[in-house]
């Protein structure tokens, strides 16, 4: 085929998709292809796919539609997990070009040469999740304020509800080197902000190489990276994206609340709050050592915004079960919650558990931990009425207004003003509006960090 001019992409699922999207978007201006939104008409339409659950598979049927009607004659390339896990299956999509498997995507330009608009299912390129050996930097940049900057691959852990260790293969890290290398080159491009993320960052430090089937011992840990980005110049904000319970240790805790860098914001994913639940899935920990990250965060940092991920109506839960979950969240002093609806997962234990919870009563339980989940991030946006923080401002989809958030992960929303975008300034909180998100005023620059 002949050289495509312009390229266009579209990500779903998680930030360390996005971060891999933005470097795929590099490979190709380094080649000479023009990068458009994917509201455009372009020659090569790539889509970054997440598989955690159904809804992300039926939502790439829906983008490759989405993009063909904008050009027809454009080459769809499906990456990503979901590409990985059922690569003869989006081949089988109409308008599906090429599928690249997680060892693949980052070779995606030696495969657009042989692309071509032949009828029949598209070309696929995914070979076993092992060969996704070696660990890939990414970072994102251009498309938020905050760059994503990719740290961690892969994941060791067993979960019974989980595809990504089949989707991304084994752990494996960045070099703390690389890592600090990657946000000094960021903080060049201008940004303010860094979001760490990986598949299980708190499990950094697993190296690429293996010797006759012997991983080697780790070099470093998660601790000594955050160390060691908490010296980079430039950078005004490290953002945490999620770390397990079982790896948030008192080092690390106690590191955040003393750094000027490392913001008070931990996102901790829980998946229930019962302990029955968390031996079936096969969670590292039990929810009493839950309980016990979250007081030690509140007691060096009374401020800190806590997050939580959490998922209902998995195999055997039953509605004692979840009442045990409910009652555990509202008694937890965390802030909101990212509240997943179990879905069956090809190749993993919990497809195949008795106990199966009915579709109707797995949505009716989303929806209750989600308005208990408003009603904690409201009680923790209270808390902060009258106060002065310190907020990053980005664009807004309402060109009239800007929207950022404080250090502790407050939602603010102001009038727009350019020459405030892309800069960390004070701001008064004064409480919620009707979208539940903080209005604010401007006040005079702070010589002091937050408390």
């Amino acid at each position: 085929m002949a050289t495509p001019r312009t390229v266009a992409f579209y990500t779903l699922g998680c930030k360390l998709n996005y971060s891999e999207t933005s470097a795929i978007g590099r490979l190709f201006e380094g080649a000479g292809y023009g990068v458009v939104k994917f509201e455009e008409t372009a020659n090569i339409y790539v889509i970054n796919t997440c598989s955690v659950t159904d809804f992300a598979d039926r939502k790439c049927r829906q983008i490759v539609r989405r993009a063909l009607r904008r050009s027809p004659d454009a080459f769809v390339i499906v990456v990503g997990c979901y590409a990985q896990l059922k690569p003869q299956e989006i081949a089988n999509i109409p308008g599906v070009d090429l599928v690249l498997g997680a060892a693949e995507k980052f070779r995606i330009l030696d495969f657009v040469e042989d692309l071509s608009k032949a009828p029949g299912k598209g070309m696929v390129q995914a070979g076993a999740v092992k060969e996704a050996n070696q660990f890939v930097q990414a970072f994102s940049f251009g498309v938020r304020t905050r760059s994503f900057l990719k740290v961690h691959d892969g994941c060791d852990y067993k979960c019974t509800f989980c595809t990504i260790p089949q989707a991304r293969g084994r752990s494996r890290s960045n070099t703390v080197e690389q890592v600090v290398a990657d946000a000094q080159q960021i903080a060049a491009m201008g940004v303010r902000e860094i979001v760490l993320t990986g598949v299980n960052i708190g499990d950094f430090g697993n190296g690429t190489a293996v010797i006759e089937g012997m991983r080697p011992k780790k070099e470093a840990l998660f601790i000594d990276l955050i160390r060691a980005l908490d010296r980079v110049e430039g950078i005004r904000r490290f953002r945490i994206s999620s770390i397990e319970p079982n790896l948030c240790t008192d080092e690390i805790i106690d590191f955040v609340a003393q750094s000027e860098r490392f913001v008070p914001h931990f996102h901790m994913p829980l998946q229930s709050g019962n302990n029955k639940q968390l031996r079936e899935m096969r969670r590292r920990y039990r929810r009493e050592l839950y309980v016990e990250r979250v007081a030690k965060i509140k007691s060096v940092m009374p401020h800190c915004c806590i997050g939580v991920d959490v998922i209902v109506g998995f195999p055997g839960e039953t509605e004692a079960d979840f009442e045990e979950t409910f009652r555990f969240l509202s008694e937890l002093d965390v802030s909101y919650f990212h509240v997943f609806t179990y879905s069956e997962r090809a190749n993993t234990p919990a497809a195949t558990m008795p106990g199966t919870v009915e579709v109707g009563q797995r949505r009716q339980r989303n929806e209750r931990l989600r308005v208990l989940s408003d009603k904690k991030r409201n009680y923790f946006y209270q808390q902060f009425v009258g106060q002065e923080r310190p907020v990053l401002f980005e664009h807004h989809k309402d060109g009239n207004r800007m929207t950022g958030f404080t250090d502790n992960y407050v939602k603010v929303e102001l009038p727009f003003d350019a020459q405030v975008l892309n800069t960390i300034v004070p701001v008064r909180l004064e409480g919620l509006n009707a979208d539940q998100v903080m209005r604010a005023s401007r006040v005079a620059t702070r010589t002091t960090k937050p408390v």
